[in-house]
């Protein structure tokens, strides 16, 4: 069964929206969240002045900071949204990597179906890039390969552009998501990425010669579906995957997990919880903190009281035959 990527009422719009950001040289890096809200209460942040301020800082902006035909865009993909008696706020952000450009939610992400971009995504597509070098240490070819909670596709696109003769599946159980990775792909000329709803691999048939992921991992007291991984301090959604993946991928494929760990008294229970997988079922892995303290302030949240740090860690196992 071949997945059907899903519509979006603006594409055409947001597209649009996205090769006029691209025409002007456009370039912004997402911060976190903290960093994103300091920055903006400073007092000379209020309203936003340029591009930058309007898609990637998500500030209220005036009529005459946007050039028409970029306003124009705004208001047809259906995201300029009302801001006091004469403004108006971008309903979504725009940030980039290298050259690419990715559109993703508004800040902040407070709703139910927001799409995530941030530090996190940087960390996963430069460990990707490393993997995909001349010297990675992949052992298969790349045609077939999906991401699993792609969100807006930065890891399924970067994929696809380095290996354009892979179908890259970008798979998410988020309809936002999957409508922005579909534009986000065309924008950056990734056209072998079929955006696809999947629940973990549910409803994707066959197996793959790489299989990647950057999941959720921090315990939401709201359940947030981007933010919360569930299970102990964040990490069952990560432990599935790997489960999952090694199910499905063919002998000598690819797992590439990009995910944050709760570390307690020194220890480290997600790859405790995974070693014996690992070691039974790949002819070899590799794990390694990519920066040992992220989220230094979900430490204060309630289930974190016996974590002392949490790490960005990184996963390659492959698939033993």
């Amino acid at each position: 069964m071949t997945p059907t990527a899903p519509t979006f009422a603006h594409h055409d719009a947001l597209a649009a929206l996205g090769r006029s950001l691209q025409a002007t040289g456009y370039r912004f890096v997402t911060v976190t969240p903290a960093t994103h809200r300091r920055v903006n209460n400073r007092p000379e942040n209020a309203w936003a002045h340029d591009l930058r301020g309007v898609f990637g800082w998500s500030r209220p902006y005036r009529a005459d900071v946007l050039p028409e035909p970029m306003a124009g865009q705004v208001r047809a993909a259906g995201l300029a949204v009302p801001e006091g008696a004469d403004g108006w706020r971008a309903g979504v952000r725009a940030s980039t990597i290298g050259d690419h450009l990715y559109f993703h939610s508004a800040w902040p992400t407070s709703d139910e179906d927001a799409v995530f971009f941030g530090p996190d995504t940087y960390r996963y597509t430069s460990a990707l890039k490393r993997v995909l070098g001349a010297s990675g240490g992949l052992r298969r070819a790349v045609r077939r390969a999906v991401d699993i909670g792609a969100g807006a596709g930065p890891g399924a696109i970067e994929l696809a552009l380095r290996c354009p003769d892979a179908t890259v599946y970008a798979a998410d159980i988020n309809p936002a998501a999957l409508a922005l990775a579909e534009v986000n792909a065309g924008l950056n000329g990734a056209h072998n990425v079929v955006p696809c709803r999947s629940d973990l691999l549910d409803g994707i048939e066959g197996g793959f010669d790489l299989i990647m992921s950057n999941p959720p991992y921090i315990l939401d007291p709201d359940e947030l579906t981007y933010r919360h991984g569930g299970g102990t301090h964040g990490a069952e959604l990560s432990i599935r995957i790997v489960h999952a993946a090694l199910d499905r991928l063919h002998p000598g494929g690819s797992l590439l997990l990009y995910t944050g760990v709760a570390i307690v008294d020194g220890a480290d229970p997600f790859l405790a919880a995974i070693r014996e997988r690992l070691d039974a079922d790949t002819d070899g892995w590799s794990y390694e903190e990519l920066d040992p303290d992220v989220f230094g302030g979900q430490l204060g949240c309630e289930g974190y009281e016996q974590v002392e740090r949490i790490a960005a860690v990184w996963l390659h196992a492959i698939r033993r035959g």
